[in-house]
């Protein structure tokens, strides 16, 4: 009897202990606690804040989902070039988001109408930031071609809204995929109401320009410190109304849960990553669009257009015969007979005139060839790397003030570049964060990377130039490479002002120059307007000066996208 009597004890004790055990997991584990420490998470009362309810990145405006993958870079059906600049290399690309088009007329306009509004050009500061931005109109003119018409009225004539923005230099784009990062942030915090309502337009000022870097840096000194635009989750605007309109229908499906009082953050997952150029490997990886297209073997890069087939034809029922893009078809033939085996465009053509390849992409061959973001050399280097390839880095900081804070760029510290043909550019805008290379605090004794400027990694460094001799010093003063060590002997045009503000153009005229390769020309992508077909294999390169703009030479922009690679549903575990 006894013996029951302690076993009962005994069971109801272990009953006990499992009890409490079950209820303490739990606790841990409910809803809002941290199952790190089990603190709650968002406590009104304070401490951690974090989106814990974030589902996924929201899709910037006018770009469409390119879900990364393996594909065999550099695999051109035709080389009749034979200039050796391509090989087939394997590999592996992050997913992204890339614009739908090729920015177009209309787009850039709004870029220069802001400029106008927030840094006009009549006041001395900032007289070469709207001219610096304009896209080059005389592109179009040709020495025994009358072309007038498009160099008066291509950029901002209605009837070309649509149409591909050419004229753009490499510089130019990069400034205004910048530009648009900061107007896209810009209205989705005031959507959540971090920003007050419209000051976008109604206080848009050369000193109160948003620049989300900034913003993230420090939200309270961002756009001038004013307190009456820059608010916190919950604040009232001056007015005594909410300091945003309500936000739009179904932004907060993908946003994180902000609690009220504090300031807008990367951890509260509103803010997007930074419009750009592709890379290379994301370019030629979203126009292939190997998805699918079963019948092909991918992995070999048999596929020779945007579109399954080896014609520029379509061969579907009702639109047989239609050219598939708008290229060059052969000498003096832009666009075929008129009203017959007509590609619908001389010049340029409005996108999407053109059925979009698998990834839901348009003109990725044809209408105008575009510029990525990496540096051109002959060679991409697998070896070195494999994964989201790109040859271009340099690699900056945010420069830190004698007070500890981050510096911001004013109108008297803005930078402005002279470029090889004259032209002046700003490489800043005021409220911006100003930027200086990493130097040996981030670099020494890292393995991936040693040093701010990484364009020329394993080509056209000392090791890599046939003069070079181990042990050796040779070179000027400041341990540069003399002009006859170089890799690259491209030539060295150089343009400067004198104290009176003169410019003063030096140019190289050398006759031992054998190239034009340096760490200035990037590559462009596509086939254009001009081309013959053989440049829409989007697996063909070509490179141009990074400061010089054309008339078949355009841009779009790609965006990172950050946590799962698609918006697949998770698979069922076995």
């Amino acid at each position: 009897m006894k013996v029951n009597k302690i076993i009962a004890v005994k069971l109801l004790l272990s009953l006990v202990v499992m009890v409490g055990f079950t209820s303490c997991s739990k606790k841990s584990d409910s809803k809002g606690g941290s199952r790190a420490t089990g603190w709650k998470i968002n406590d009104k009362k304070g401490g951690f804040q974090y989106a814990s309810k974030f589902k996924k990145q929201a899709t910037g405006p006018g770009l469409v989902l390119v879900e990364g993958g393996t594909f065999t870079m550099g695999k051109v059906q035709d080389d009749v070039m034979h200039d050796w600049n391509n090989t087939p290399n394997q590999q592996h690309v992050m997913s992204f988001y890339m614009d739908e088009t090729e920015v177009t007329n209309m787009m850039y306009m709004e870029y220069l109408d802001w400029l106008k509004r927030v840094f006009p050009p009549d006041q001395e500061n900032y007289k070469n930031i709207y001219e610096g931005a304009s896209p080059d109109t005389l592109v179009w003119r040709n020495r025994l071609g009358y072309n007038e018409t498009m160099t008066n009225n291509y950029l901002r004539h209605p009837a070309y809204a649509e149409y591909p923005v050419v004229g753009v230099n490499w510089i130019q784009a990069t400034e205004f995929a910048k530009w648009r990062t900061d107007r896209v942030n810009e209205k989705i915090l005031e959507e959540q109401r971090y920003l007050k309502k419209d000051a976008k337009v109604t206080d848009a000022s050369a000193d109160k320009v948003f620049s989300t870097e900034a913003y993230l840096a420090s939200p309270s000194t961002a756009m001038g410190g004013d307190d009456k635009i820059v608010l916190k989750k919950g604040q009232k605007a001056a007015s005594g109304k909410k300091g945003s309109a309500a936000p739009a229908a179904g932004a907060t499906n993908t946003q994180g849960n902000s609690p009220k009082n504090v300031y807008a953050q990367r951890s509260s997952g509103l803010i997007l990553p930074e419009y750009r150029l592709p890379t290379e490997a994301e370019w030629e990886y979203a126009a292939a669009a190997d998805v699918g297209q079963r019948e092909y073997n991918t992995y070999k890069g048999q596929k020779k257009y945007p579109w399954s087939g080896a014609y520029t034809r379509s061969g579907k029922r009702q639109v047989r015969g239609d050219q598939l893009a708008n290229f060059k078809q052969g000498k003096g033939d832009y666009g075929g007979i008129a009203g017959w085996s007509d590609d619908g465009a001389d010049i340029t053509n409005k996108v999407k005139s053109y059925p979009p390849n698998d990834f839901g992409l348009y003109d990725m061959a044809g209408n105008v060839a575009e510029w990525v973001a990496d540096v051109y050399r002959p060679i991409v280097d697998d070896e070195a790397n494999d994964f989201n390839y790109y040859r271009g880095n340099v690699y900056m900081k945010n420069k830190i003030g004698e007070d500890g804070k981050v510096e911001l760029v004013t109108a008297e510290s803005q930078q402005f570049d002279t470029l090889s043909n004259g032209k002046i550019v700003s490489r800043n805008f005021p409220g911006q964060i100003a930027q200086v290379p990493v130097d040996d605090k981030e670099t020494y004794l890292r393995q991936n990377f040693d040093k701010s400027d990484n364009r020329n990694y394993r080509d056209g460094d000392r090791q890599s130039s046939r003069y070079f001799k181990f042990g050796s010093e040779e070179g000027d003063d400041k341990g540069k490479l003399r002009d006859d060590q170089r890799m690259y002997d491209s030539p060295k045009h150089n343009v400067d002002t004198d104290s009176l503000g003169n410019m003063i153009k030096k140019y190289d005229k050398s006759n031992k120059r054998t190239t034009l390769v340096n760490d200035d020309v990037r590559v462009y992508k596509g086939g254009s307007w001009r081309d013959r077909a053989y440049w829409l294999d989007p697996a063909q390169r070509r490179y141009f000066p990074q400061d010089i703009a054309t008339d078949y030479i355009g841009f779009r922009c790609a965006m990172s996208r950050v946590g799962p690679k698609a918006d697949k549903k998770k698979r069922p575990r076995n």
